[in-house]
């Protein structure tokens, strides 16, 4: 069971990350924005990892997994947007 502070401070970062499409946080500014001691910022990301929320990419920085799908989407092999204005025209 999570305790309700924590469980409300959960809910606030989540609305953040869904609010700031694109939005990446290393540990010490997740820190500063939340203003929360480095325990308390540590159990929160590790839980919205847990969670499959945030995931922590190569460089450290924090990142919701919905940032990563949507720029998935976007992604175009070389080539294809021409190919694609071609057949519509």
């Amino acid at each position: 069971m999570v305790p309700l502070a924590l469980d409300l401070l959960l809910t606030r970062i989540r609305g953040e990350y869904q609010e700031m499409p694109g939005l990446r946080l290393t540990f010490a500014q997740a820190c500063r924005l939340w203003q929360l001691d480095a325990a308390t910022c540590r159990a929160v990301l590790q839980q919205l990892m847990g969670d499959r929320f945030l995931h922590q990419t190569t460089d450290g920085a924090y990142v919701a997994f919905s940032s990563l799908r949507l720029k998935a989407a976007k992604a175009a092999l070389p080539g294809e947007a021409h190919a694609y204005r071609r057949a519509r025209a």
